[in-house]
């Protein structure tokens, strides 16, 4: 898939959306793009005006001619890139190359802050995390919006987090979860939303002594496996 945008333009565009009541980021993309052109990037965002947002939105009836002004420039704001640093969402911490061996990397799908609240074919962002026995870092934030642009959402969304072994999501559709397993990644459930840190605390625990499920991602041996492992090499001396 040819980037449509750069991560930080999908970040830009996501938190305006958000700014203004009734626009989904995927309209407002979609606008950005026809108005723009292709690839949507930090400096074509920083030239748009208030006028500019006006009139391509109501132009394409996705927003409320009532919306005040000054409510518009604030989230105006959001694309050139003000206040996106101070915005709901949390620090990331960078990987060095060999930091945290034998640990696991996991995708959280998330609308809102460091939350676990997502579905996984319409969250806003991937939150990715390397976790391991003592550590948990958020080492990473990957918006969507440039894989709802593709010709298969649900390929695109895996290929965001195809180097993660787990994600958690609030839901997922069997089409959809059977494409994130061909991407090697394997799917969670967690229906009810709450903090992301909350879930891999629990999963964090589990990484000592893996049962069989996390045992297979993470290429060992299960513990609660071995005893069997045992008893079969007794079996073969004693033949």
């Amino acid at each position: 898939m040819s980037q449509i945008m750069t991560r930080e333009a999908a970040l830009r565009i996501g938190l305006t959306a958000r700014a203004l009541p009734g626009v989904e980021a995927r309209a407002l993309t979609q606008a950005l793009a026809d108005t723009l052109g292709l690839p949507l990037t930090e400096q074509k965002l920083s030239a748009v005006t208030v006028a500019d947002i006006r009139l391509m939105l109501q132009g394409d009836d996705i927003i409320d001619p009532d919306i005040d002004k000054e409510r518009i420039k604030d989230a105006v704001r959001f694309l050139w890139g003000e206040g996106v640093e101070h915005s709901d969402l949390p620090p990331v911490q960078p990987l060095a190359e060999g930091e945290m061996p034998g640990s696991l990397r996991v995708a959280v799908a998330s609308n809102n802050a460091e939350q676990l609240d997502g579905h996984f074919g319409s969250c806003e962002r991937f939150l990715i995390y390397q976790i391991s026995p003592t550590e948990t870092r958020l080492i990473g934030i990957r918006p969507t919006l440039e894989a709802d642009a593709a010709e298969d959402r649900n390929v695109a969304r895996s290929g965001l987090i195809d180097d993660c072994q787990v994600v958690y999501v609030q839901s997922i559709g069997g089409p959809a979860a059977a494409k994130v397993v061909r991407a090697g990644v394997h799917p969670v459930k967690i229906p009810a939303p709450g903090p992301a840190r909350d879930t891999l605390a629990q999963l964090q625990t589990t990484l000592r002594s893996p049962p069989p499920w996390l045992a297979k991602i993470m290429g060992v041996e299960a513990a609660s496996l071995a005893r069997f492992a045992g008893a079969g090499d007794d079996e073969d001396g004693s033949q």
